[in-house]
């Protein structure tokens, strides 16, 4: 499914239109495109500083977030490479702790775009270069590269040897992409995806991983000494423990005495804040002490991620006590993770749209005893489930009886304002249905 982007900025949007019709319009993996257009470019992914390379099925984005929230307690410059963006292109490029303002990025991207001729890259291929174009033009101390699909064959993949890899949760999605036989590669589905998302390993990195089912575990580890390296993993080398509101974490090496407090809730979030702890713990370089950690850990936050919306046009449609939530995951892992964060809590109006390749069933399974009510509705410019088979699969196969498709997000909150009985609101489905939310709610990513 094709990205796409649109900029309130002139200069900007004629090199977005430009990107739109130069790139096939589809993901395509493999690091040929990639590595000529850096070629032509002077090879910029050789001069980033520090870096940290994050992958993962689902949780890399919040784990990329507590690192640079952490490194910034710790006072140092931080570039960031991540995606999609919700609302502004902006948000994908972030230059020593800012976002790439638009009378720097319009000749960015024209300077790659002109690199970028005949040779068919791609949206992310594009978008990639340019990041690291930026990185190695402007000081920084530290950079965080999150990985946009896969791994091995990911455009990020180019960059040499970072400090650390880190792999976060693993799940299935993007199938697709990810999935098709290949000579010594495993068939099982997991296992297939962890074997991809291990490709970022590369000798003289340090690694650091959650822990996953013995299994793959066992696949991880063997991916690992095939670099030659060690793993720092989830319950063999660190750990978390639940207390309160926080979590305490522990390691082999030593432990953190202050407990500490995400901002962002759910133990998916504290695991993914004890990843990125663990990474910096086996970084090359100054490692933040336990104030740092503390402060970066109660301050990250990653947009669209069980985010609590504020008093704007969108949330002035419900009006009241009630609160209304955002949630962007879409896959059978991210449902669960949603399960646990709303276990304990009174069931939800649910506001729900999916990508037409995404597995309705598998998201919405694991959560179906938390929705009061569920209002189906599109996805703006992306193709989607069509909002009433989402509707008739809810309630056929979930038990949902109260299931109403709605024309987009406004109107499913005005249905549920004056027809639902009290209860709190969470849309959900899709980072790209977030990106339309936030825009509408005037709470776009900063």
């Amino acid at each position: 499914m094709a990205d796409f982007a649109r900029s309130d900025d002139a200069a900007v949007q004629a090199q977005l239109d430009r990107l739109g019709a130069l790139s096939p319009g589809r993901d395509i993996l493999g690091l040929e495109r990639i590595a000529e257009l850096c070629r032509r470019l002077g090879d910029p992914q050789n001069r980033l500083p520090r870096t940290f390379h994050v992958a993962g099925t689902n949780g890399k984005g919040s784990t990329c977030a507590f690192l640079r929230a952490i490194l910034e307690a710790q006072g140092r410059r931080v570039h960031a490479y991540t995606s999609p963006h919700l609302v502004r292109f902006n948000e994908r490029i972030r230059l020593a702790g800012t976002l790439i303002d638009d009378a720097l990025l319009a000749p960015l991207l024209a300077e790659v775009l002109d690199m970028a001729e005949g040779l068919q890259t791609s949206f992310f291929e594009v978008t990639t270069a340019a990041a690291f174009l930026a990185f190695s033009r402007v000081p920084a101390d530290d950079c965080i590269i999150e990985v946009g699909l896969g791994g091995r064959l990911d455009a990020t993949n180019i960059i040499p040897a970072p400090a650390v890899c880190g792999i976060a949760s693993l799940g299935i999605d993007h199938e697709a992409f990810l999935l098709a036989p290949e000579d010594g590669v495993p068939t099982d589905a997991i296992k297939r995806i962890a074997w991809e998302k291990t490709g970022i390993f590369k000798p003289g990195s340090a690694l650091a991983t959650l822990r996953y089912p013995d299994a793959v575990m066992k696949l991880v580890g063997e991916r690992a000494a095939a670099v030659g390296g060690t793993l720092f993993s989830e319950g063999d080398g660190w750990a978390i423990e639940p207390e309160g509101n926080g979590f305490r974490w522990q390691s082999n090496s030593g432990s953190i005495t202050e407990a500490l407090e995400p901002r962002m809730p759910g133990l998916h979030q504290m695991r993914n804040a004890g990843l990125a702890i663990a990474m910096l713990d086996i970084a090359p370089g100054p490692r933040p002490g336990e104030a740092a950690i503390a402060s970066g850990v109660s301050a990250a936050f990653w947009p669209g991620r069980m985010q609590k919306l504020g008093p704007g046009p969108l949330t002035a449609l419900v009006p009241g006590s009630r609160e209304i939530w955002l949630d962007g995951g879409h896959n059978p892992d991210a449902g669960d993770a949603l399960a646990r964060a709303l276990n304990g809590r009174l069931p939800f109006h649910i506001v729900c749209g999916l990508l037409r390749n995404k597995d309705a069933m598998g998201f919405l399974s694991p959560f179906a005893d938390h929705i009061a009510s569920f209002q189906a509705v599109p996805i703006p410019g992306h193709e989607h489930h069509d909002p009433e088979n989402l509707c008739q699969w809810v309630q056929s196969d979930l038990g949902v009886v109260d299931a109403q498709p709605c024309d987009d997000v406004s109107a499913a909150l005005r249905h549920i304002a004056e027809r639902r009985p009290a209860g709190d609101v969470l849309i959900c489905g899709s980072l790209y249905l977030g990106g339309v939310v936030l825009d509408l709610n005037g709470e776009p990513p900063a």
